[in-house]
């Protein structure tokens, strides 16, 4: 068997079922680290330059966590019916119109919303594309930016099912969930960008990679529990909409309780790399997971006793993102993929494949 050389329409993929296959296989993809193989038909477009690619993902984390913001801003104006239908505004209109029921201002609140949510829909498509056309392809840079759209679509889709049940608690949870998902995926694709595509190779022990993993799924369970809490808090998005039925103190208490934990596992962490050694960029990571950690519990025993005034509120909710974004930005850092390949192929003599009867 030979191996396809570049303009072969269609690339063969021996079966290995045999030494004599497995060898042959094994020399075909040797002999195409210096001859590639034609792609797919986007090859053939310009590929953006790496520094453009890594604007688009940084914005795109911008983005992504800005979003949860201004749905923030939304539900402490009670502006979560402003627009009280989906995908229309208001009375077969796609933007507000004059409803002295309505109010214009919380119909402009809840549409200048769904107006960043196309905006976070269109950088999430450039950053997509962005990734599809770069040189060299890459698949895990692709797939990650692919959980963009398709993200936001599935948030587009919640949030039509919340208004039309009118802001109903559990939907309002359900809402926010996936927001803290897609700012962890958009850091990872950030780090993707300037990092290889080698197995990851742990720069921590194992026992404090278990140990991250446990400090994830906490902050997990942290926003789980804030959901529940704002749910039977007073900030519904509409004065009309039910509230979750069980004290707030005692679901305050729970999702406080969570944080404790979380604060403990970050202090062994701290404890146990400075036993075990970290690398420079894993302290800055962990120092600015401890500085957000701290910030944000501090912003919630303040917020709490002072009544959840609206504008805590709003930062309490941008601190939650910064939390996800931290932790993920430690996760990379602790791990390894290699350098970034680069476009320029390696000039280096390619081996002959042996042709095999």
């Amino acid at each position: 068997m030979d191996c396809p050389r570049p303009g072969d329409d269609i690339v063969p993929v021996p079966p290995v079922t045999t030494g004599a296959a497995r060898r042959s296989r094994s020399e075909c993809a040797a002999y195409h680290r210096f001859v590639p193989v034609p792609s797919r038909w986007w090859s053939t477009l310009p590929s953006p330059p790496v520094r453009a690619l890594r604007l688009l993902a940084i914005v795109n984390v911008v983005a992504q966590c800005g979003i949860t913001v201004t749905g923030s801003i939304v539900r402490v104006s009670e502006s979560g019916l402003g627009c009280p239908t989906w995908p229309d505004c208001s009375g077969g209109s796609l933007v507000p119109v004059a409803d002295p029921a309505l109010g214009q201002l919380h119909q402009w609140i809840e549409f200048s919303n769904r107006l960043l949510g196309g905006v976070v829909g269109v950088v999430s498509v450039l950053v997509f594309l962005a990734a599809l056309l770069a040189r060299p392809h890459r698949r895990r840079p692709v797939l990650l930016a692919l959980t963009m759209p398709l993200g936001v679509v599935l948030q587009a889709v919640i949030g039509g099912i919340t208004v039309l049940t009118k802001l109903s608690w559990w939907t309002v949870c359900l809402h926010f969930l996936p927001s803290p998902g897609l700012v962890w995926l958009a850091v990872l694709l950030l780090k993707a960008i300037d990092e290889g595509d080698e197995p990851a190779r742990p720069l921590i022990p194992r026992p404090l990679r278990a140990l991250q993993l446990v400090m994830a799924l906490d902050v997990a369970a942290v926003l789980v529990a804030g959901t529940l809490v704002t749910a039977a808090g007073p900030h519904a998005g509409d004065i009309h909409t039910p509230r979750l039925d069980f004290p707030v103190a005692n679901l305050a208490q729970g999702h406080a309780d969570i944080v404790f934990i979380l604060v403990g596992m970050m202090t062994a962490l701290g404890f146990a790399l400075r036993i075990t050694g970290g690398t420079a960029a894993i302290w800055r990571r962990y120092w600015i997971f401890v500085a957000v950690v701290l910030a944000q519990g501090a912003l919630g025993l303040v917020q709490y006793f002072l009544g959840v005034p609206d504008l805590l509120v709003i930062l309490h909710v941008l601190g939650a993102t910064l939390v996800v974004a931290a932790m993920a930005a430690l996760w990379c850092a602790s791990r390894d993929r290699g350098p970034r390949p680069t476009e320029t192929p390696v000039t280096t003599t390619a081996p002959e494949p042996a042709a095999t009867a």
